[in-house]
């Protein structure tokens, strides 16, 4: 971590270039407490969230760390990951300053939960978001099903089930961003908020800097999202897919089929939960409930196993199939509150 009071501004970089700044327990901590510091220091007039390295500003949490602790045993670590992490993705989306995110380049899961609930989100050219958890048999968290449920109509469902990724036009059209600012002008956007000339407000400087996005090819398909994404199930959301006569439909459910069964499921309540609720805190405790109890099942350790570990891209789900999954065991099993809450 680097942080740093310029002229007003806080900065706080991610340093983990060559991990694509992922967060570990440390970062986490080290994050809020230059938040809770500057929150009533008079010398710092708005935040600055960025990533080292021109290849990212955060990748997501240490999944191998997730996988590491399930392996022993200790997924109490992980829980106690987890709440910190939520704590922090609260704080910023309440925080009494601006806080401004630079999500250049790869920005995922955790990454998301920091940029993703500032106050000022900015992306470039080179920006591929995305919550890509089901693809490890888990969940979007960190408020991610939070974004997810405000998306219009059902794009927020598609992303988080199929785990898709998306650039700055997309990102803007899905409510995951606010501003395209090419990566080139990064440093003369810094360096305006900085000295904060007329105009002065955070937003009005960004936008001196602002372009126009392209059109968001995620927008263009909402025809056959919105038809297919809006069914109860992930079961009919494949067999409506595979109804469609658009080929990114049928690549939609191939997709789906390649993904934990238990994970979709679990993902799909998560981002129908949490359009019903009414703060960030209530979904960000749904998310709880549900990692606290994914994380001691075996898709987990399997996802991560073949994605990260032996990078074999060949997971065994265990249920294999959606066919054979208890979809009220798994919705009752994620509502359950872990012996550590959330909120308390």
């Amino acid at each position: 971590m680097l942080a740093s009071v310029t002229d007003g501004v806080g900065r706080i970089t991610l340093n983990r270039p060559r991990a694509l700044n992922a967060l570990s327990y440390e970062m986490v901590g080290t994050i809020a407490g230059h938040l809770g510091a500057w929150r009533d220091d008079a010398e710092v007039a708005l935040v600055v969230l960025d990533g080292a390295g021109d290849r990212g500003f955060c990748a997501g949490g240490d999944i191998r760390a997730l996988w590491e602790n399930a392996t022993a045993g200790s997924n109490s670590d992980s829980r106690t990951f987890f709440r910190e992490e939520y704590h922090l993705n609260a704080l910023i989306a309440r925080y009494p300053k601006p806080v401004v995110a630079l999500m250049d380049g790869i920005t995922m899961g955790g990454g998301i939960g920091l940029a993703g609930h500032a106050s000022i989100r900015i992306v470039t050219e080179r920006s591929k978001l995305a919550m890509p958890e089901t693809r490890i048999g888990f969940s979007p968290d960190v408020g991610g099903t939070w974004l997810l449920g405000r998306a219009p109509g059902e794009l927020g469902t598609f992303l988080g089930l199929n785990a898709a990724t998306m650039g700055a036009a997309d990102a803007i059209a899905a409510g995951f961003a606010d501003y395209l600012v090419p990566s080139a002008s990064l440093p003369h956007l810094l360096q305006a908020l900085q000295e904060r000339a007329d105009p002065g407000s955070p937003p009005e400087i960004v936008l001196l800097f602002d372009e126009t996005p392209e059109r968001s090819e995620l927008e263009a398909q909402r025809g056959w999202i919105d038809a297919c994404y809006s069914a109860p199930t992930v079961v009919e959301i494949i067999a409506r897919l595979r109804d469609r006569p658009e080929p990114e439909a049928a690549r939609a459910a191939d997709e789906l089929a390649t993904l934990s069964p238990t994970g979709l499921t679990a993902t799909l309540a998560g981002i129908r939960s949490a359009r019903a609720a009414s703060t960030l805190e209530q979904a960000l405790d749904s998310e709880y409930r549900a990692v606290a109890w994914l994380i001691e099942q075996p898709d987990l350790r399997e996802g991560i196993r073949a994605q990260v570990v032996d990078k074999d891209r060949a997971p065994n789900w265990n249920p294999a199939t959606l066919a054979d999954i208890d979809t009220d065991a798994v919705l009752a099993a994620i509502s359950q509150e872990p012996a550590e809450p959330l909120w308390g």
